[in-house]
């Protein structure tokens, strides 16, 4: 998974409240991080914090800030969040379809 999609499903999992950057890095981190390509927190941290200062300068931006300093949301105003809000629901009930134990189909001994 890149830090992007990472970044945006994280977003798109916290609502309306928002993160803070530590807490949408730590997040992006425990996503990506892996036994064969460990990734530092620090370049992390960094690649987050760039990433939201980049989508977040316009009005209709990706990404919003909110009133709290240094917490950021996705712009619920905006026409590709929207998209991309149904995206990650669909992700989410198909995740849950496949999390379903199989029906026993067996006929009983006694």
């Amino acid at each position: 998974m890149s830090y992007d999609a990472a970044i945006l499903q994280v977003l798109a999992e916290a609502g309306n409240d928002g993160l803070s950057v530590r807490k949408i890095a730590h997040h992006v981190l425990n996503a990506c991080n892996s036994l064969f390509e460990p990734v530092e927190y620090t370049t992390v941290h960094a690649y987050v914090q760039q990433f939201l200062i980049r989508n977040s300068k316009t009005t209709n931006a990706l990404i919003e800030r909110t009133e709290t300093r240094g917490k950021y949301r996705l712009n619920l105003n905006n026409v590709g969040n929207q998209q991309l809000m149904l995206q990650f629901c669909d992700e989410v009930e198909i995740e849950e379809e496949q999390n379903c134990p199989p029906e026993d189909l067996s006929l009983s001994l006694f």
